[in-house]
């Protein structure tokens, strides 16, 4: 069975605290991260609009708590999303 991930679920799940997401990058290679959009969690950041003009419906970014630094991936490329 083959699970279909939603971006806004996944953002939100993000929101809520630190998310393990599992996808094949570009590259081909498998990635585990864990992330967050949670506020608590995030930089402090100056002048930077929230969104970009230029949205990409179908790219999340998240911040990963591991690198700390801003990462993407292809919410088609998804395998697995925990908590």
């Amino acid at each position: 069975m083959v699970t279909i991930f939603n971006k806004e679920e996944i953002a939100q799940r993000a929101k809520n605290g630190i998310i393990t997401v599992t996808f094949t990058k570009v590259n081909g290679d498998t990635r585990v991260m864990k992330c967050t959009l949670n506020s608590s969690h995030l930089p402090q950041q100056m002048d930077i609009e929230e969104q970009s003009s230029r949205q990409n419906d179908s790219v999340l970014a998240v911040w990963d708590v591991e690198a700390n630094g801003w990462r993407s991936f292809k919410i088609a490329n998804v395998i697995e999303v925990s908590d």
